[in-house]
């Protein structure tokens, strides 16, 4: 794995963050909507009135919209690994293409099968069975993004492998401590669960429409109440998951939560920002320059939420960078010139291990090997060459945690004000709320992207966290080649949104009176 030339690594990242980012824009609706039109459906099943099923079927339109065009993004993206990070495809392949590989063969099996039943089968199947068949494409389309969501947690905490250098490859020595990461659990509910919020807000914008052009009343009284509900226990399940997410990033990714803070230098006990304006003067951790313009804190909440401990010592950029901190589980923390220095090792360990394996010496061999099992844990560090390199992007992680975060609670204040007005039975006069439902449809989108881009853009500069920087897994390919597919693939996927905006805003148009 040679160090290639920064242009090619920016492009191949460019590229595969605006496939993922369109890719996104597309699944979340899917998984939200998805239950949504279940329940509908099941409501109508339970009590007969056709006006349920009238409803379920309106939303199962724009889900079969949404969920087509979709596949598409998923594909491509899952390509790219080959294309373009072909020497992280080769290192971990065996690891990360299995829960994929499920993922193909069991969840997407389960969509395609169930899914022509959903549409098609209303006048072929009794009512049971069509609930079964809905329910079941539902499932299918959560369990294909449980097994996705299991490879990317362990590319965030890569556990259950061995390194084998006479391949020079990781290889899988436990699928079940991969799959029940908890890591990977936890991301699992945050993740869906944030596809429910975004479901619920689509639907109570959507029907807000409809009440503000005194049109399909009933339809968008029914739509709206089950959309609410759902989305405020979504709402707040995500809050709970939200908070074991941060925990688990604190364990097994420190640099992110600084990161995510912006705090440069840690203390015992501290503090949460509530409110804050980064320095822009701030260039690098070590300045002695303010890092934020002014903050407001909320006193000892990164100590409780980051280690469920008021007083707990979270470490800022600079410890991480020069460590010499305690451990939680106890020891010191290694700097970034140490754990370099034992990367290194590691490297040299393998390139004098197979030369010694060639030679026929096995008692060198063995010894190599033994050094670089003692050192692997920091083997991506032998191809970085400064501490910058091991900080992200702080600006951009910074603001896309606290949109998120905002947003979170912008969504629980809006779920409990559609139901509150619901209740009071006045919701068709607040024509100004009314309105502030529909524009609430791109804000749940970009919640959705700000918190992929706190997940990815703050585990940088790794693809496999302390194993594999990005300068190590890309591809050895023209760097015009991906300039060329980059743009290929935006008007492409510009394309296909614009289409899908298009097709579901005609169908909203027509109502559901047209189903």
């Amino acid at each position: 794995m040679e160090l290639l030339n920064a242009s090619l690594i920016d492009w191949s990242r460019a590229q595969f963050a605006m496939t993922a980012m369109y890719h996104w824009l597309f699944v979340p609706l899917t998984l939200g909507l998805g239950v949504i039109m279940a329940i509908m459906e099941t409501m109508y099943v339970r009590t007969g009135n056709e006006q349920w099923k009238k409803t379920a079927k309106f939303w199962m339109v724009i889900f079969g919209i949404n969920f087509a065009i979709g596949v598409a993004t998923g594909i491509i993206l899952e390509f790219q690994f080959g294309t373009n990070w072909s020497n992280y495809s080769w290192f971990v392949g065996d690891i990360f293409g299995a829960p994929l590989a499920i993922e193909a063969s069991l969840a997407f099996f389960m969509e395609a099968t169930f899914i022509s039943i959903m549409f098609f089968g209303w006048k072929r199947v009794g009512k049971k069975a069509h609930l079964a068949a809905t329910w079941l494409t539902v499932l299918g389309a959560t369990l294909s993004a449980l097994w996705i969501l299991i490879a990317n947690a362990w590319m965030q905490y890569p556990v259950g492998m061995e390194f084998n250098p006479d391949t020079t490859r990781n290889e899988m020595i436990n699928f079940w401590q991969i799959a029940l990461s908890p890591v990977a659990i936890n991301k699992f509910f945050h993740t869906v669960l944030s596809c429910w919020i975004l479901g619920g807000v689509f639907v109570v914008g959507v029907s807000a429409w409809y009440f503000i052009k005194k049109r399909d009343i009933e339809f968008a009284r029914q739509s709206m109440k089950v959309a609410a509900v759902f989305g405020l226990v979504a709402s707040l399940l995500t809050a709970w998951t939200g908070h074991g997410s941060a925990y688990q990033v604190a364990q097994k990714q420190p640099m992110k939560l600084a990161v995510m803070e912006g705090l440069y230098e840690g203390s015992h006990g501290e503090g949460l920002i509530a409110v804050a304006i980064p320095n822009p003067d701030k260039k690098s951790y070590n300045d002695g320059i303010e890092p934020y313009i002014f903050d407001i804190k909320i006193p000892k909440a990164l100590s409780l939420m980051g280690y469920n401990d008021f007083d707990a010592f979270v470490p800022g950029i600079k410890d991480i960078v020069e460590g010499g901190y305690e451990l939680p589980e106890g020891g010191k923390a290694l700097s970034f010139t140490e754990k370099q220095t034992k990367g290194r090792t590691a490297i040299q360990a393998l390139a004098d291990y197979k030369i010694a394996k060639k030679a026929g010496n096995e008692t060198e061999a063995a010894r190599f090997k033994e050094v670089l099992r003692e050192n692997y844990a920091y083997f991506g560090y032998g191809y970085l060459e400064t501490p910058e390199q091991l900080i992200p992007n702080i600006p951009m992680v910074f603001w896309a945690f606290h949109i998120m975060v905002y947003l979170g609670g912008y969504f629980i204040l809006l779920f409990t004000a559609v139901l509150f007005f619901l209740y009071r039975k006045n919701l068709e006069s607040k024509k100004w709320f009314l309105w502030t439902c529909v524009w609430s449809i791109p804000l749940a989108y970009i919640a959705g992207q700000a918190g992929w881009i706190v997940a990815e853009m703050g585990r940088q500069p790794w693809t496999i966290q302390d194993v594999l920087p990005v300068q190590a897994a890309v591809s050895a390919i023209s760097t015009n080649s991906v300039i060329i597919t980059f743009f290929l693939f935006l008007i492409l996927f510009t394309a296909l949104l614009i289409a899908e905006i298009r097709i579901m805003l005609n169908q909203i148009r027509k109502g559901p009176g047209s189903h």
